[in-house]
């Protein structure tokens, strides 16, 4: 399978990671930094394997459907996570997330 079958799954890999690390540092600037421990963490690992599943299915990886289920899975936790939060740099890495989750899934099931 080509590259270009995985392109909106990269697409959305890709925006999912630049807004993890963006409510990953916005959230180390609110006030009660330690309410937002969890938020971080998992930014920091969605961002992480959204940067993994994108490069996964760039070289076609033999791995891809099981890489993409688990972006997926901590995709899930991460949005899930971050709609707690009522500030804007949450909302936005939590539409992200979805967003990302529902294209990995989507892939493995096309693939």
């Amino acid at each position: 399978m080509s590259h270009e079958h995985f392109q909106h799954c990269i697409d959305e890999c890709l925006k999912c990671m630049q807004e993890c690390y963006h409510c990953y540092n916005a959230c180390l600037n609110e006030n009660d930094v330690a309410m937002m421990r969890e938020c971080i963490r998992l930014d920091q690992e969605c961002a992480t394997l959204c940067s993994l599943a994108a490069e996964a299915m760039a070289r076609n990886s033999s791995f891809v459907n099981e890489i993409c289920e688990l972006c997926a899975k901590v995709c899930e936790a991460c949005g899930n996570e971050c709609k707690k939060h009522s500030v804007d740099h949450c909302q936005k890495c939590a539409q992200a997330c979805f967003s990302c989750a529902e294209a990995c899934r989507n892939m493995t099931v096309a693939a």
